[in-house]
């Protein structure tokens, strides 16, 4: 059977494979609320393996997983559920991910989720947010990570805006600073460089009237405690402080010669670059002073991983604005649902698809298979999978949004072939069998309700399924009868035997 019953876990842990470090929080749930027991961070850099053709090179994945040997040990024994792995710029822009995926999983023991630059611009103020005092008024935060820089603006502890632009402190540094020379015109290009990337964007901010601005990032705290030292506050960024620092930074000359109180000494490196984008959030959006939080995206993952296991899913929430802005048949939705989920249940033990992921694929996919109607039934099926890859939709991850795209893709006509399968690796067969069980499930409900459906007997072994109406009814609804006849013959082309009786 399916495994349906909500987990409760007694210790949580987020990974955030990050551009520029790997981060690691272990924490235990206490009445619901998250108690931190251990903090672990390593600089790994990740996005500097980037080539120009956007694979990883060997050296920058051996960095990674060799730090993830160490944060394994205190994960080792959580049950699947209890830790969410995270992928971000590094990843996303990564050709050759799915080869460091796969070694990263068989290292900690759970699947890794590559998320959307929005996506982690939500999880990053959701951590903020649960870290800072719950004040009235609107805040922007900003986390300038290595290969991406995200921008948020949310009260409480909603997100209203969220946006990500390719601007990283480990990327600028390849690109302005790569040989360790500081000058004032290449400071200059690393500063233009973002605030062109900042001119999509700043407008749609500043209309927000935001009142507070917050750091989220290792770079804004690590010009904080710059500053902090030479006695320009308590770690809170100033526009004088950033101009001070500049002055500092551009007539050292050489990264190597960055010998300022309070840097860490791996904090050298993209000190230049993360000025120079700091510098421009600043120019570009009107800040002022912008005071750091300790919370950010592997907090932020936290709190949603407890949220999803305590039924406040923003997926769900996500998949019901969904349905309303593309005028979903609601009552259809929730047949085709049922009815997928009751086939799931009858077949699971025997098709390998008893991990509560798989229902929820299932669940989603049939929510929303007919969300591409509002833009043209013909080949509707397309239209749905196409918007479901490619929207931003909060919660979900990229392999997420994709393996229901697939299901959407392939619920009519041709069922999913192999070579858009292949790029799911192990999951390919799972996939292709939800996409089965969710074929079955809208055929059987072809009618929409305006007939009473008997109840299906199942039977299932290895690659062959059968479907038993009860005596008589076919003949008397040959409709239902030539749909199951038809897709017989399509699971006949992918070595699949249905049978109707």
């Amino acid at each position: 059977m399916v495994q349906t019953e909500q987990p409760d876990f007694p210790l949580v842990a987020a990974i955030d494979l990050g551009s520029n470090s790997f981060h690691m929080v272990l924490a235990r749930v206490d009445h619901g609320e998250i108690r931190i027991l251990e903090r672990l961070g390593e600089k790994v850099q990740l996005a500097a393996g980037l080539n120009d053709d956007g694979d990883l090179s060997e050296e920058a994945m051996q960095r990674g997983l060799d730090c993830l040997r160490r944060f394994a040990q205190l994960i080792n024994g959580l049950p699947a559920g209890a830790v969410r792995v995270v992928g971000t710029n590094a990843l996303r822009e990564a050709r050759n991910r799915t080869q460091f995926i796969r070694q990263v999983r068989q290292i900690v023991g759970h699947p890794v989720d590559v998320v959307s630059g929005r996506e982690e611009a939500r999880l990053i103020y959701l951590g903020v947010a649960h870290t800072l005092a719950d004040d009235a008024g609107k805040r922007l935060v900003v986390d300038i990570g290595g290969g991406s820089t995200e921008f948020i603006v949310g009260q409480r502890f909603e997100s209203i805006l969220r946006e990500s632009l390719s601007i990283g402190c480990v990327s600028f540094s390849r690109r302005y600073f790569s040989d360790g020379r500081i000058s004032p015109s290449r400071y200059a290009e690393a500063y233009t460089a973002a605030r062109l990337e900042l001119m999509q964007i700043e407008q749609a901010i500043q209309r927000l009237d935001w009142q507070e601005a917050v750091g989220a990032s290792g770079t804004i705290r690590a010009i904080g405690q710059c500053l902090q030292a030479a006695g320009m506050g308590q770690g809170e960024v100033t526009r004088e402080g950033l101009q001070w620092l500049k002055r500092r930074v551009i007539k050292a000359g050489q990264i190597d010669k960055l010998d300022l109180p309070g840097l860490k000494a791996d904090r050298r490196p993209i000190l230049p670059a993360g000025l120079a984008i700091l510098e421009a959030v600043f120019e570009a959006l009107g800040v002022e002073v912008m005071h750091h939080s300790e919370g950010a995206l592997r907090e932020g993952v936290l709190y949603d991983l407890l949220g999803r296991h305590q039924h406040e899913d923003v997926r769900e929430r996500t998949l019901s604005a969904l349905i309303e802005r593309y005028h979903v048949d609601i009552d259809q939705a929730a047949r085709v649902e049922a009815k997928a989920i009751s086939l799931l249940n009858k077949v699971s033990d025997a098709w390998g698809l008893t991990d509560r992921k798989y229902a929820d694929l299932l669940r989603w996919a049939a929510r929303v298979h007919e969300v591409g109607m509002d833009i043209a039934h013909h080949q509707y099926h397309k239209h749905g999978a196409y918007l479901i890859e490619h929207s931003d939709l909060p919660g979900f991850s990229r392999h997420e949004q994709q393996s229901i795209s697939l299901l959407i893709r392939g619920h009519r006509r041709n069922l999913p072939n192999d070579d858009r399968l292949s790029e799911f690796g192990e999951e390919a067969q799972p996939l292709l069998r939800l996409s089965m069980l969710l074929r079955l499930a809208i055929l059987y409900h072809h009618i929409r309700g305006y007939q009473e459906m008997p109840a299906l007997a199942v039977e299932t072994s290895g690659n062959a399924l059968s479907v038993v109406f009860p005596e008589g009814w076919l003949d008397n609804n040959p409709l239902t009868q030539a749909d199951f006849q038809q897709e017989a013959q399509s699971w006949d082309k992918i070595g699949y035997t249905l049978t109707v009786r």
